[in-house]
């Protein structure tokens, strides 16, 4: 291993802590057990290379704006896709339903990669197909994630599809701040009869949610009881995917 680069790894991860304040050439030698002088080298060469900044009025060191440009690049290379399929094989050996990865397009959602419960009575759904997200768990567990205002422009499209369906947009909002509290979504059979599931949305480093993974499933399987018991799952294979993206783990609800 090159040694040389290891330090300055280490001091470029010490400089770009997330409370985001400069740090001192001292504070930064304590932090990643270097001494002044080799920190001080190490950090001469980062400002050279143009990853780190030193801040002469905060008295320290951040990072630049190279940072910046090279994880947005690296964002770009992501597909939640890929990074999901390790969780979602989880969440279905876990619960034996069927798993949805889904994404929000205006006010439905599109399943963008989905494994089928080895069960012979299971939800039917497809890759690309799309679904009401006033009225499936993946869809709400996202609406919940976005701002204030979002539902209004929507709420004339609103339609029923089982006796179930929140069609009322004060309501559907009153839904909506209860799942943010909770931390998931539940649909019990709000878009097809006697099908119901579970949700939580997956997020990305800069804290927007993108995704949705959930569990789907006929409501004789599923009851109020079971998908209560199913939540930590979901949450587990959300916070599992989160975290793949550079979600800072622990900030999810719940």
């Amino acid at each position: 291993m090159d040694k040389t680069l290891l330090k300055g790894l280490m001091v470029l991860e010490a400089v770009t802590d997330p409370d985001n304040r400069p740090r001192t050439i001292e504070e930064l030698a304590a932090r990643v057990g270097l001494t002044r002088s080799n920190t001080h080298r190490t950090l001469q060469t980062l400002i050279h290379a143009g990853y780190v900044v030193k801040d002469d009025e905060a008295g320290g060191y951040r990072g630049a704006i190279r940072l910046f440009e090279l994880a947005a690049r690296q964002l770009g290379q992501l597909d939640v896709r890929k990074v999901a399929t390790p969780a979602m094989r989880r969440l279905a050996d876990g619960t034996g339903e069927t798993v949805h990865l889904s994404v929000l397009d205006g006010l439905d959602v599109v399943y963008v990669d989905k494994i089928d419960s080895p069960q012979p009575i299971r939800a039917y759904s497809m890759v690309g197909g799309r679904a009401p997200a006033y009225a499936v768990a993946t869809g709400k567990a996202l609406l919940a994630c976005q701002g204030e205002g979002y539902l209004d422009r929507y709420g004339d499209a609103l339609a029923r599809h089982t006796p179930n369906t929140i069609v009322s947009l004060g309501l559907l909002k009153d839904e909506l701040r209860k799942i943010a509290r909770a931390g998931y979504a539940v649909n019990r059979g709000e878009w097809r009869d006697g099908v119901g599931g579970v949700a939580v949305a997956v997020f990305n480093s800069l804290d927007q949610p993108i995704a949705a993974l959930g569990i789907s499933g006929p409501l004789e399987r599923l009851s109020v009881k079971r998908m209560k018991e199913l939540v930590p799952l979901v949450r587990e294979g959300a916070q599992a995917v989160s975290a793949s993206l550079g979600y800072r783990a622990g900030l999810l609800p719940g």
